[in-house]
C-alpha cells in the first residue's frame, strides 16, 4: 500500500532554504517528514534517499531544496531557489557544475513540477533547463514572527548600518565595506550579522574600518529582529539573489532598505526601498548619507516597507505549495486508475 506525501525535512536549518523548509513543512502537518540520515547533497544522500523511498513507497516526494530523488523513485516535486552555483563563477566548482548538469537538470524534466521563489529565478531556471513554462512554479517566500515593527530594538550608543547574510562572493560584502570606508568619521557604525568568518573582520581591519565595525555571529531570529529594528538602514548589495529574505525581514521590521538592483531584489523590494548598482560603492555611500540626513525619508520608507512586507506571508506560500502537491498527487492517482 503506497503512503501519501513524504517531505524532506532535513533541509530545515539556519539559512534561507532552511527557513523556507521550516515555515512550509510545519504548515503541512498531514504529511510525513523525512528526518535523520545524511545531509542533503552529501555523497551518501542519493543511496539513502532512494532506499527510504523504496521502503516507504510514497505517492509523492517533496523536497524544499534541490536534491531530487534517484531515477526510478516516487513521483516528486523539488525546489530550486536560485542558480547561483551555476551563474556566479566564484561560487562554482567542478563538483557543483557536474551535480547541476548531471543530476539537477535531468530532474527538472522528470519532476511533476519544479518550485522556485521568485520570477527572476523562474526565468533563469526555464532558460537553463529548457522545460516548458508550466513546469516551473514561483511560490515565493514569506515573513512572519518575530519580524515585525513591535519588539525589542537593539540599543546602541550610536546609529548603525546593518548587513545580514554571509560572506559568500555574490553577497557584495566587499563593496559595502568600501562604501562604508568612504563615509566621514562620525558616530555611524557598521554591524555585520550572520555566518561570517574571521576573514571578514580581517578585511574590515585592512580597510581601516575595523574600529567602526561590529560582527554579530549567527544571531537567532529574535536577536536578528532586534538588530533590524534598531538599524538606520539595511544594506544588501548582492550581485545575485534568488529572493533576498533579509530585505523582506527588514521591511517587515520597519527598517529602510538599500538593496541591489540585481537579481530578484527589485521584485521583492518594489518601490518601498532604494535600489543601487551593487558594484558602485559611491552610489551606496550616497544613499546611506541621504538616509542619515533625512529622517522624513526614513519614516516614509519605514511605512512603505511595512506595507510591502504584508504582501508576503508564509501562509500564502504554503497554500501555493499545497496546491502544486495536490495536483501532483491527483495526477499520480489518475495514472493508477
Amino acid at each position: 500500500m503506497r503512503d501519501g506525501l513524504l517531505c524532506d525535512a532535513r533541509w530545515i536549518g539556519a539559512h534561507g532554504i532552511g527557513r523556507f523548509a521550516s515555515e512550509v513543512l510545519r504548515r503541512l502537518p498531514e504529511f510525513r517528514q523525512l528526518a535523520g540520515g545524511p545531509k542533503p547533497l552529501s555523497a551518501a544522500d542519493p543511496l539513502w534517499l532512494g532506499w527510504k523511498l523504496a521502503v516507504g513507497r510514497p505517492r509523492l516526494f517533496f523536497s524544499p531544496g534541490f536534491n531530487p530523488p534517484p531515477f526510478g523513485s516516487a513521483p516528486f516535486v523539488f525546489t530550486i531557489h536560485d542558480l547561483i552555483h551555476v551563474r556566479i563563477p566564484a561560487e562554482a566548482s567542478l563538483a557543483k557544475h557536474l551535480y547541476y548538469r548531471l543530476v539537477v537538470k535531468p530532474a527538472c524534466r522528470r519532476a511533476h513540477r519544479v518550485l522556485t521563489v521568485s520570477e527572476y529565478s523562474r526565468t533563469q531556471i526555464l532558460e537553463w533547463s529548457g522545460v516548458p513554462p508550466d513546469r516551473v512554479v514561483n511560490v515565493g517566500n514569506g515573513v512572519g514572527p518575530p519580524f515585525s515593527p513591535d519588539g525589542l530594538r537593539r540599543q546602541s550608543g550610536c546609529p548603525y548600518i546593518l548587513y545580514a547574510g554571509n560572506s559568500r562572493p555574490h553577497k557584495g560584502l566587499l563593496t559595502l565595506l568600501q562604501a562604508f570606508r568612504g563615509l566621514p568619521e562620525r558616530d555611524l557604525r557598521l554591524v555585520l550579522a550572520g555566518r561570517l568568518g574571521a576573514e571578514t573582520a580581517q578585511l574590515a581591519q585592512s580597510l581601516g574600518i575595523g574600529h567602526r565595525t561590529e560582527i554579530v555571529d549567527s544571531p537567532d531570529d529574535d536577536e536578528l529582529a532586534s538588530l533590524y529594528r534598531g538599524a538606520l538602514a539595511l544594506v544588501l548589495p548582492s550581485l545575485m539573489e534568488g529572493f533576498g529574505l533579509p530585505a523582506l525581514e527588514a521591511m517587515a521590521c520597519g527598517t529602510p532598505v538599500i538593496a541591489s538592483r540585481a537579481g530578484s531584489l527589485p521584485e521583492v523590494v518594489g518601490d518601498a526601498g532604494v535600489l543601487v548598482d551593487p558594484l558602485d560603492p559611491a552610489a551606496i555611500r550616497r544613499e546611506i548619507e541621504s538616509l542619515q540626513a533625512n529622517p522624513e525619508r526614513r519614516a516614509a520608507m519605514r511605512s512603505r516597507g511595512i506595507e510591502r512586507a504584508q504582501q508576503f506571508t508564509w501562509g500564502n506560500v504554503a497554500d501555493k505549495v499545497r496546491a502544486v502537491l495536490g495536483a501532483a498527487r491527483q495526477n499520480d492517482h489518475s495514472k493508477l486508475t
